[in-house]
């Protein structure tokens, strides 16, 4: 393995290795972005530098027990498998997770151009809607999991987290379905359940049958 990356340029050979960081940082890399500011499509330098290195970075990531997935539909390059860094999402970021995917499918299929897009606004009206989000959430709690979705490319954002106002346009990937598989979601549920029949029997503590 050594011996390729003797063989490139450096700045090609710095440019597999942030590559190789990025993967693991953000779990995929996609073939366009879209420049939060401009709305405009661009090519990413490191889906290239994927395409371009591809055997060598499959045998560098199976030594480190992960694999190297090309998703041609999506168009993207994800890793997965042991080697893998884990992130725990907190419920609430997962309910925020899911209730993108709801909004990202619910436009896909009906506003074309528009779909991708949405904002906080939108989100807190669907989280009504489903009973995703039945309190107000925190600023921090909202800073956690749009941080969350924007490092795993799920959403690109135009500026700083702190900065987002109800209507700012939040970009939805088609990323985003990549996460919170099925078992994810059923695993919510329970959690969710468990969480509302504590909250229920707390409120039973404090509130004693009158009967009684």
């Amino acid at each position: 393995m050594l011996n390729y990356m003797e063989t490139l340029s450096p700045s090609e050979a710095d440019a597999v290795r942030k590559t190789i960081q990025a993967l693991f940082r953000q779990t995929c890399i996609l073939q366009v972005k879209c420049d939060p500011a401009t709305l405009l499509q661009r090519d990413d330098l490191r889906y290239k530098i994927c395409a371009r290195h591809r055997e060598f970075i499959a045998d560098y990531l199976e030594v480190l027990g992960c694999e190297l997935v090309h998703d041609p539909q999506e168009h993207i390059f994800r890793i997965q498998g042991d080697g893998v860094p884990v992130e725990k999402m907190s419920l609430t970021a997962t309910r925020l997770v899911l209730l993108m995917k709801l909004i990202y499918h619910e436009k896909i299929m009906g506003e074309g151009l528009h779909a991708t897009v949405t904002n906080l606004e939108e989100i807190r009206e669907y989280g009504k809607n489903t009973n995703l989000i039945t309190r107000k959430l925190t600023g921090q709690e909202w800073q956690e999991a749009l941080v969350l979705m924007k490092t795993h490319q799920m959403i690109e954002l135009p500026g700083a987290v702190a900065n987002l106002e109800d209507r700012t346009p939040i970009y939805l990937y088609g990323t985003v379905n990549l996460f919170c598989t099925g078992a994810d979601i059923h695993e919510l549920v329970k959690r969710y359940q468990t969480e509302e029949e504590n909250t229920q029997d707390a409120e039973e503590d404090i509130y004693p049958d009158e009967s009684e």
